[in-house]
Formats: structure tokens, sequence, C-alpha cells
């Protein structure tokens, strides 16, 4: 048996089996998400799809002389994990230029890891980190200011974006992008000042985000080549957490098909590790019933393969349409009369065969919407069969959930109220928070419902943080949201990110379940989602990762089964090349989880440490503390 890891138990029928096996995987504990079978503790995989799936001795038929078999050494297994709205496209396209805060402790990190990087980025370039993080993660429970970019990067610009709320940006950033005195607000948005009018380094999405985008879109981007690199790292960081699909939400500067074009290319090369169903969203306000034309004239979704496929329009059909999620703001007012347009955009995509998705965080938006489609519904549009759904929905009434089961919709939810949840609480309190967004109620209802993150930009790409959301309710900075009877289990809270994004895409037949005949993607986790205290769900890592029998992340005991490396992250000079993107509490090769850490139980003491520390010498600063311990006596020190 050819590059099997140890196979003690585990016995080859007599004689050549009818079928043989491309892949086996035994001694597991696998979690199949079929009820009718939902636990198995071996699998065989051929031609990129489950062949068998049971106990050791009925998968041993199945094993040949070219059967790779692995020993899984008792882990728990899982079906591989959809990303129901990640923003995979545009997060490869950029993925080695940014340096990721994801999972750091403490700002006091995250400055260090600047100081390093500025020494390394070459004059010309900027430093960027773009989501993934929070605030309330940190030790100090706070963003950095313009005067500690200035100080660890004096002469190299550094933007650092804070969810949809704001960016802090150094003096060298403010520069390069071109901000001066007599700079205009953006519509939607506001360039702070200091008392001489000049930028101080802080933008704000009041409630609009055009401002950070279009501020980022004026760094230096990366080459076709380089595009390409940064992809493949990308996707191989996905496979990580065990990630096997992502339905991709396009987004504003995501242009078809020149943004799209690298996946195109990876996918007609066979090098895609993650499978991607992708959506196209017009770009030009006032252009967007032209570019929805082109596109339904052309192809036809699901037209693609298992690998890309196009899944529809959206997350905006037209501009006008979308409402803005800064918690820190009010709700955005959107402008009267949009309905006229979006109808049309609807109607269109209905009649040609076209599903959408909507991004709509607000039951206002979301009532207004519905509207149209009852008024298109008279004309049997709704429920036609195409598949729709809202995105976010974090204040959906329960009115309007009733109103989208009854026209054939779905919902999307994301963990946005993990990093945005203490924001949101601060302006319409907790007992509105404490339903926002109404997940078991969408169940309750039969409503399809899918689970995602919306990384990059906002939450981590890190599905396990979003797992945790949905069992604990609880922020990224442990602050509890929902009351028990609203927390999900944690079969129900995996189911919605397995079969629920492949129920929005139409493959429900073929993945989300590890069953016969169904698509051979899966993954062996470092420590068992169904056991381990609630906290340490957020560090769970894959330490196998198969997407259709391939092997494309092995870490611990199996280094260097998986398929050919990732070529070399180029630039050299990429934060990724020296820091890696998800920041682990533990390699996943540690046997005990993080929180049985001595090591991590240190780390913490020290991050508040250095908390003390640094507010110990800025009351010195000030002249609020005496200079030493004089006049301080303690027997036990020997004072």
């Amino acid at each position: 048996m050819a590059d099997s890891m140890p196979v003690g138990g585990t016995v080859p029928a007599a004689g050549p089996p009818q079928h043989p096996a491309d892949l086996v995987l035994r001694n597991a504990k696998i979690h199949t998400g079929d009820r009718a079978r939902p636990e198995a503790s071996a699998l065989a995989v051929r031609d990129g799809r489950v062949l068998a799936l049971g106990d050791e001795h009925a998968v041993a038929a199945h094993i040949g002389p070219d059967t790779r078999v692995v020993d899984a050494l008792g882990r728990r297994v899982v079906p591989g994990l959809n990303d129901s709205h990640l923003h995979v496209i545009r997060g490869g396209l950029n993925y080695v230029l940014e340096l990721r805060w994801d999972g750091v402790r403490s700002l006091r990190q995250g400055l260090a890891m600047l100081r390093e990087q500025a020494a390394r980025t070459p004059k010309g370039q900027w430093i960027r980190v773009v989501g993934g993080w929070t605030a309330e993660q940190f030790a100090e429970r706070r963003l950095p200011t313009p005067a500690e970019l200035n100080a660890v990067a004096p002469d190299t610009p550094v933007f650092v974006l804070h969810l949809y709320q704001s960016a802090v940006l150094n003096r060298a950033a403010v520069r390069a992008a071109g901000f001066t005195r007599d700079t205009p607000d953006p519509r939607g948005g506001q360039i702070v000042r200091g008392r001489d009018g000049e930028p101080n380094g802080v933008l704000l999405a009041a409630p609009g985000a055009l401002v950070l985008y279009s501020t980022l879109a004026k760094a230096p981007a990366l080459d076709e080549a380089d595009r390409k690199t940064s992809t493949v790292h990308f996707l191989r960081e996905l496979n990580r957490f065990g990630l096997t699909s992502a339905v991709d939400a396009a987004g504003g500067f995501q242009n078809f098909p020149d943004n799209y074009a690298t996946v195109v290319e990876l996918a007609r090369e066979g090098r895609l590790t993650l499978r991607i169903a992708y959506h196209l969203f017009p770009q030009t306000a006032g252009q967007e019933l032209d570019d929805l034309r082109r596109w339904v004239a052309t192809v036809r979704p699901d037209e693609g393969d298992e690998w890309l496929r196009l899944n529809g329009a959206g997350e905006n059909l037209t501009w006008a349409a979308a409402d803005f999620e800064n918690f820190s703001e009010p709700r955005p007012e959107l402008e009267a009369g949009y309905e006229g347009r979006f109808e049309q955009a609807v109607r269109l995509l209905m009649e040609h065969g076209w599903g959408f998705r909507l991004h709509a965080t607000y039951d206002e938006t979301i009532r207004r919407d519905l509207a149209v489609f009852e008024k298109l519904a008279a004309d049997g549009l709704f429920p036609a069969g195409n598949r729709w759904l809202f995105d976010h929905a974090e204040t959906v009434s329960p009115h309007s959930l009733e109103r989208i089961a009854a026209l054939g919709g779905a919902i999307s939810v994301q963990n946005r109220m993990s990093f945005q949840g203490s924001a949101f609480v601060d302006r319409y309190g907790a007992e509105t928070a404490a339903r926002t967004p109404p997940v078991t109620e969408m169940l309750a209802l039969g409503l399809p419902v899918a689970a995602g993150t919306d990384a990059t930009r906002v939450s981590s790409y890190n599905p396990w943080v979003a797992l945790h959301w949905l069992v604990t309710g609880r922020t990224v900075g442990g602050r509890a949201l929902y009351p028990p009877q609203r927390l999900l289990s944690r079969e129900g809270a995996l189911e919605l990110y397995t079969r629920g994004g492949a129920r929005i895409t139409g493959e429900e037949e073929v993945k989300g379940l590890l069953k016969e005949g169904f698509l051979a993607d899966f993954a062996v986790l470092s420590h068992d989602y169904f056991t381990v205290p609630a906290e340490d769900i957020p560090h769970i890592e894959a330490v196998l990762t198969v997407v259709g029998g391939r092997l494309v992340h092995a870490v611990a005991e199996y280094e260097g089964l998986d398929e050919a490396a990732a070529p070399p992250i180029s630039p050299a000079w990429s934060p990724v090349a020296r820091f890696g993107g998800y920041q682990a509490s533990l390699p996943p090769s540690a046997s005990s989880p993080p929180s049985a850490s001595g090591a991590r139980q240190a780390d913490r003491v020290a991050e508040v440490a250095a908390g003390s520390d640094e507010q110990y010498r800025w009351r010195l600063a000030c002249g609020l503390e005496p200079a030493g311990p004089a006049g301080f006596v303690d027997p036990c020190y020997g004072g």
C-alpha cells in the first residue's frame, strides 16, 4: 500500500478488490452529518467521491495495492466546512500584502508586528492591516492611535482597518493617500481633522465604508504572477481550518472578469484547493441593469463544475438598495424610490433563471425588498425555483421571516456580532442584541440557513470563531450576547457550516455530508469539536484536509502527506512570509486544548501585566505617580 500511515487492525480483503479505493481513512471518529448513519470509523474514496463508509471491516474490502491508507489516530473527522459568505476571490488577490491581526491577543503584539514589518517593507509599498480583528480581542481593549503608528513606522505608509467602522493611518499613509486640509469629506464618510484643520489619520464610516475602501484602493497592487501565488496561499490558509468550499459574495472593487481571472486560471490548471461558487456584483451605480442584461445573455448559473461555478448575482443588485452596517453609527436611511430599478433587476434575473443574494442588515431594508418580491409574485416569479437569499439580516423581524419563507427565500448569517456585538449593544441595547440575528427563529420556521464569516475585511476567516459564536453566543472579547435558549447545539451549528452552504448553491445532494456518492471533502481535526470546552472551539484547526480525495493540507503527524507544496511567497517581504496568517494560540499538534495550557495561562498573565506596566508609565509621564516606591515598607520583602 503506497504512502500509507500505520494500518494495524485493517486487513485488506483476500484477492484484489472489485472497486479499489484511492484513499482509505481508518481509526477515526467520523461525524457524517447524515441522520441515517451519523457515525462511522472508516471511509474509502474513489475518483473524488466517498466509495464506502462504515466500520473498518466494511472499508477494508476496498483496499488495493495502490490504495493510500491514512490512520486518523482516533481523531474527530467532520465533513468539509463551507463558508456561505466569504470574499475569497478578493481576499486571495490581496492576501500576501496584508499583515493579519486575526488571533492577535494584544495591541502591544500587533504594534510589534508593525514595527518589524516596517523594516522589511520596501519604499513605495504600504503596510495594510485589513480586517479579521477587533479592539475587543486585545488585552488593552482599544484601537491603536495615529501617534503609535507614527512611532513604529515613521516613513512607511500604514493603513489599519477596523471593521466597517474606521481606519487609522500614520502620517506617511495620509500623505500617500493624498489627504490635505482641502480634501472634502466623501459622501457617507468623514476625514477626521485636528485643530489645525489637517487630517489627523482617522477615517470614519459615517455610516458608509466607501471612504475606507477607496483609500485602501490607492495602495499598490500585486502583478498578475503574484496575484496567483497570493491566491494559492490564501486557499491553503483556508484549508488549514478544514474549509473545503466557499461561496464568494463578490463586493465593491471586484470587477468581472478582470478580478476573477486568477481563480479561473487556477481552476483551468487544476490547482484550486477550495471549491468556489461565485456571484457577480454590478460595480457602477446607474449601470447595474446594463451589466445584468449582458450577464444573463451570456451564461447561466450552475454551468460550471464542482470546483468553480457561477451561483448568481449579488450581494448587491443596485447600489441604492444597499444598507451599511457600521453599528457605531445610526442605521442609514436609504433613498426614496430605489424600488423602481431594483424591481427591474430582480425581474430580469428571475425571468432568466438566475438566483441572487442581497446584502441587507436591517429589517427596514428587508421589508422594502420583500414588498418588491411580493409584487413580482403576482406575476408568478416568486417562488419560482430560483435560489435567492438575504445576507446578514441581523435585525430581521418575525413577520419578515414569515414573508421570506412564503417567497421561497433563504438566509446566510455571519458572525459579525462576535466582532461588532459590543458596538451594537451600546447603540440598540442588550435586549435587542439578544435576538440579533434571530437564528433560532429562522430555523424554527424551516428556512434554509447557512453560516459564514463575511471575511476578510470584517470578521476573521477562521470558521471556528464563527462556530464558537453560534454555540456560545459570545463575542471574541467574551461578552455574552444571547440567552441559552437562543444558542445552537454544536451539531446544529456545524450543519449550518456544511449542509447549509451546500443548500444555497443547490449542491445538497453531492456535498455537506459524508455519505456514499458524495464528494470526498472532509477534515481531520486537531481537537474534538464535540467535546472540547466551548472556549476552545476557536482554537481548533485541521491536521488533515481532504478535498475530492486530494490531501490539500497536512500538518502534525501528517506532515508531508499533502500534495505538492505551494510556491514560495512572493514578494519576499510579504507580511505572510514572516508572520503567516491567523495567529494560533497553540500548534495543532498540541495534545491539550489551549485553555488547559500553562503556557497560554502565562501568556494571559503577561498580557495583563503589560497593560499594567503601560498604565504605570503613562501615570509617571503625567505626574500622577511618584517616581519610586519611597516610603513603602513590607517586612515580607525585607523593607
